[in-house]
């Protein structure tokens, strides 16, 4: 409760946010807990009507390409210094070909500029782009296997703290940070695409 919280996933597809965050309990998502996200400004903030949506349900409008120095960025850093939720699709679109990425180094630098060191908490997911395809007709299709893993909380205040009294540069800092994050991402894809398979075999139920 005394700690900033930062969740991180993969994306590959646009059914991902409403999906985890639509299956909280609704003790969870009460207006005051909901989590804050950066999204893709000429995809949700192209019209009033369908910008106002959005930005009810706390998405943050962020232009791709413009780097870490924006204005959303330093909306989600105010979030996260106000002891509240922040998340990142790390990967910083859309993979729909399910490939490993090397993470965006945006969580290091929310993470670096916060007053205190979020925790975070990485996720893994798959079969969202059998729920909703990412072709033509963007419709949801029912009766799809959904995994989910949840991988163990990250508190990498230690690390970071370490490596400052080391003088390494930021840019260090920011490399361990995803280095640590990533790795993590890496066990938890392994484990939530054997799961996932099991599944849908049947193996599993």
């Amino acid at each position: 409760p005394d700690r900033p919280l930062i969740t991180v996933a993969n994306h590959t597809s646009c059914i991902d946010d409403p999906v985890l965050f639509g299956a909280l309990p609704f003790s969870i998502l009460r207006r005051k807990n909901v989590r804050w996200t950066p999204g893709a400004n000429e995809i949700m903030f192209y019209k009033p009507a369908v910008a106002r949506f959005f930005a009810l349900a706390r998405i943050i409008p962020t232009i791709r390409g413009l780097g870490v120095h924006q204005r959303s960025m330093q909306y989600c850093i105010d979030k996260l210094n106000q002891g509240e939720w922040v998340h990142i699709f790390t990967e910083g679109k859309c993979n729909i070909d399910h490939r490993l990425l090397r993470l965006k180094w945006g969580v290091a630098h929310l993470m670096q500029e916060c007053q205190t060191i979020p925790v975070v908490l990485p996720m893994w997911h798959v079969g969202m782009d059998d729920l909703l395809p990412n072709r033509r007709p963007y419709i949801p299709r029912i009766g799809h296997n959904i995994t989910l893993l949840i991988g163990q909380p990250l508190d990498l205040s230690h690390l970071i703290s370490t490596l400052r009294d080391a003088r390494m540069t930021r840019v260090e800092v920011r490399k361990a940070i995803i280095d640590v994050i990533q790795l993590e991402m890496r066990k938890l894809k392994s484990e939530a695409e054997v799961l996932h398979s099991k599944l849908v075999s049947g193996a599993i139920s």
